[in-house]
């Protein structure tokens, strides 16, 4: 049958966008010989790795909106300020210091790539892989934002997060990453990041809040915990549903490669698996505890699963990412509320969901793991799947390390900050809150400077009166 003209049209008008594309995205190639098999690979895994980037890079939001619902009003411009902050400040120290410890050299830190001096920049996959490491990095950092959110100076923030993406997360990115560093010489197994990114981010918030003290009016005397509600739920709410979004670049992205779809099709559905029984496991817990399914804490269960599987997601079996992934979600809720009694005051949650889900995460390999599970040879290393203790043993030391050296790193970072620039705002500040004190204006029409969004909070504590915010209908946490 003759075509018609429109056809014709149509067949000519698809031929010239084959033809454009294939310009756009191989203009060497289309001008010599055509692109080859080796260049269209190369150029698909260049496309899915800045794709995962980008969707680390939404987890930013991700954690500002958590962060910022789970905080009080009056401090909501300041926790979206450290959050919008992490990546800028972050690629600058990364770029500087950061990436050349996390490269080649010794095997406890790198010693070329600094200002990334010897990067050839025809090689663009280089610097791609710069920028999914960076997105890395500044998650590291973000996390204790919201542990040490609504009484840190804004200066002391700064100070803290340059030197965490130069110096801190590099050197255990080093160690686990990089085939030159210890722990990856012994066997680690990390895949995407429950040590090197959670447990690092969780640790250091720990030494932070040991220096930096619980806010004003938390706890009460004897044992009493008052709770201090967020004041915006929907927005935390969103925020985690981003975070679970952002995920699969976290995960699925470190395969590194758009090649293997096995692996890619497995670590997608072992995240979402570690996700969804994190949630479950979490509403149950604190359903059990506090006689009612708190939303808080169902999120924190469901990020708690999700760092749990991060470590895990390409070396475990389906029914073993559901176990990993619903203890890493009760784990969060329960240790959330045990740091409470210990005056660890952590108004998101994260050192329960990032540094216990993180370390069970982790090592949970070396008891479910199997390596290479999409191949036609597995092995088995975890214990429980009849792979021995030696993968435990690994793990185990890998958790200790990191843990030694971002908490010392940490505490003594915190402590020359506490000496020089100060590390808390004032009694007052904190009162009327840091989006007035710290940058000058509030979040939400009707925030006021001199009292911030509850500016009544600090008249009735300067009146010697009770504090609404804390007292009025705000039950004793279990």
């Amino acid at each position: 049958m003759k075509p018609t003209a429109s056809l014709l049209a149509r067949r000519t008008l698809r031929a010239a966008a084959g033809m454009l594309l294939a310009l756009l995205v191989f203009p060497a190639a289309a001008l010599a010989d055509g692109p080859t098999i080796e260049s269209v690979a190369a150029s698909v895994d260049a496309v899915w790795i800045l794709l995962a980037a980008a969707l680390v890079f939404i987890m930013h939001p991700g954690f500002a909106m958590l962060e910022s619902g789970l905080c009080r009003q009056k401090n909501t411009v300041n926790v979206l300020m450290k959050n919008f902050i992490n990546v800028a400040l972050g690629v600058i120290a990364f770029y500087a210091i950061g990436y050349g410890l996390s490269g080649d050299g010794g095997s406890l830190f790198g010693t070329t790539g600094f200002f990334l001096t010897g990067v050839d920049p025809r090689e663009p996959m280089t610097l791609i892989f710069f920028v999914f490491a960076l997105m890395f990095c500044a998650t590291a950092a973000t996390i204790v934002s919201g542990a040490m959110a609504e009484r840190m100076r804004w200066s002391a923030y700064l100070a803290y997060a340059f030197i965490m993406t130069a110096l801190i997360y590099p050197v255990v990115s080093k160690w686990v990453w990089n085939s030159g560093g210890w722990l990856f010489k012994l066997g680690f197994m990390d895949f995407a990041g429950s040590t090197v990114v959670h447990l690092v981010g969780a640790v250091a918030a720990l030494a932070g809040l040991i220096h930096l003290g619980p806010r004003i009016g938390k706890y009460g005397p004897g044992k009493r915990i008052n709770a201090i509600p967020g004041h915006n739920l929907p927005l935390a709410t969103l925020g985690a549903m981003i975070l679970w979004f952002g995920w699969y670049g976290f995960n699925v992205g470190s395969t590194l490669s758009a090649g293997d779809t096995a692996l890619i099709g497995w670590t997608a559905l072992t995240t979402t698996m570690g996700a969804g029984a994190g949630t479950l496991a979490g509403m149950a817990t604190i359903w059990i505890v506090a006689k009612k399914p708190d939303l808080s804490m169902t999120l924190n269960g469901a990020l708690g699963g999700l760092v749990a599987i991060t470590a895990t997601c390409a070396f475990v079996g389906f029914a073993s990412a559901i176990i990993i992934g619903a203890l890493g979600g009760a784990f969060a809720v329960g240790a959330a509320l045990l740091f409470d009694r210990l005056h660890l005051d952590d108004p998101v949650g994260a050192l329960a969901v990032h540094g216990v889900g993180g370390a069970w995460g982790t090592l949970a390999v070396g008891l479910f793991g199997v390596q290479g599970i999409t191949s036609a040879d597995p092995t088995p290393v975890g214990l429980l799947v009849g792979g021995g203790v030696r993968q435990l043993g690994i793990q185990a030391l890998g958790v200790a390390a990191t843990v030694v050296w971002v908490f010392a790193a940490s505490y003594v970072l915190f402590a020359v900050i506490k000496r020089t620039i100060g590390l808390r705002v004032s009694e007052q500040e904190e009162w009327e809150g840091l989006d007035v004190g710290e940058h000058g204006t509030g979040a939400y029409h009707g925030d006021f400077l001199g009292l911030g969004a509850r500016g009544g909070e600090g008249q009735a504590h300067r009146a010697g009166q009770p504090v609404p915010a804390l007292t009025a209908g705000a039950p004793e946490a279990v």
